[in-house]
């Protein structure tokens, strides 16, 4: 892998879908969206989505401000950083992250920026669950737009997310406002990322985003078109199947789905493995925004109806989607995790 090398724009537009590497879920077609979207959460626990209804403006207007922000000096990121609160809310440092640390050396390569569901601090939400409370933001003199472009991107991605769910429970034959009472205060992230500009080297350990599941409800990823994503295909174990290459769609989400909603259907949804692996050098970086959307804190998360046979048992027991959360934050984020748990004890929210 060449440190000098330029990595080549990877996109496809929507004229060549046949290509492409996942299943496509249209949300302009509601009578083969459901069926498709079964099988894609079956099968490959990966998917296109089109006609989301997200404009292409605002996506761009995100992206545009993400590289601005990432584009300030050290210093200035810092004075956001996400040391400075008790909510996960703000900046994280390049290699502050390790998603995969059996098998990396280092931490992942890339830096980010944390936004969640605005909460105000006084209120008896914030007092009450971890990780809840109001954003940080950059300087408004340096970056003026930012804050409105991401509040209104925030707020399409959560609509986008609840139709999501919707669409799902209909492919699951359940009511589509199932679990809407679930879904009234969710446990949103978006999170800005920005990949550095040096080629990642896997045999050395060194990754731009180590292998991991998401673990959560569904992540909607927006890239820029440099290279990078892979996913597992094949087996569990790293020996008896391959890394995928999974290039972006022009104007398409690339949604994943969690651990939370495999477990929710007794695993027979699938939560994929996947990584970020820079092949080459670039001049800028990757910067991608993936959006997770999650269920509210106190979610009790147990087999959703028709996955367990007459008999059967389910694979998981129930728990609280905050506290599954947390104690998945605490395996790559513990040192900020911990500072929330100083002012919540997780006992206080079993019930």
């Amino acid at each position: 892998m060449s440190s000098s090398a330029t990595s080549t724009p990877q996109v496809l537009s929507l004229h060549a879908l046949n290509r492409a590497a996942l299943p496509i879920v249209d949300l302009a077609a509601p009578e083969e969206a459901p069926r498709i979207l079964y099988d894609a959460c079956r099968d490959f626990g990966f998917f296109y989505l089109i006609n989301h209804g997200v404009p292409q403006a605002l996506i761009d207007d995100m992206l545009t401000e993400s590289k601005a922000f990432f584009s300030l000096p050290l210093d200035e990121k810092e004075k956001v950083s996400v040391r400075h609160n008790k909510i996960n809310r703000g900046y994280t440092a390049f290699e502050e992250e390790t998603l995969d640390p059996t098998r990396q050396t280092r931490g992942d390569t890339k830096e980010g920026f944390y936004l969640g569901r605005e909460v105000a601090m006084e209120s008896e939400e914030a007092r009450s669950f971890p990780l809840h409370g109001p954003n940080v933001w950059p300087d408004p003199v340096k970056l003026p737009r930012w804050r409105p472009v991401m509040n209104a991107y925030f707020t399409a991605l959560s609509s986008l997310g609840l139709r999501t769910v919707r669409l799902l429970l209909r492919a699951l034959g359940l009511p589509e406002h199932h679990l809407d009472d679930t879904f009234t205060r969710p446990m949103a992230a978006l999170r800005l990322l920005h990949y550095s500009t040096q080629a990642s080297n896997p045999s050395e350990g060194v990754y731009a985003a180590g292998a991991h599941t998401d673990y959560g409800m569904f992540t909607f990823l927006m890239t820029d078109h440099t290279p990078g994503l892979q996913v597992w295909r094949g087996g569990a174990g790293q020996e008896d199947g391959s890394w995928q290459e999974v290039p972006a769609v022009e104007g398409a989400f690339i949604v994943n789905l969690g651990d939370m909603l495999q477990r929710w259907t007794n695993d027979v949804f699938k939560s994929t493995a996947h990584r970020v692996v820079i092949q080459e050098a670039t001049e800028e970086g990757r910067y991608s925004a993936p959006f997770f959307y999650e269920p509210n804190f106190d979610t009790l998360v147990a087999c959703l109806p028709g996955f367990v046979k007459e008999g059967e048992v389910p694979r998981h027991v129930p728990i609280k989607s905050g506290e599954y959360l947390l104690g998945k934050y605490r395996q790559t984020h513990r040192d900020f995790v911990e500072k929330a748990d100083d002012n919540h004890t997780l006992e206080n929210h079993a019930g």
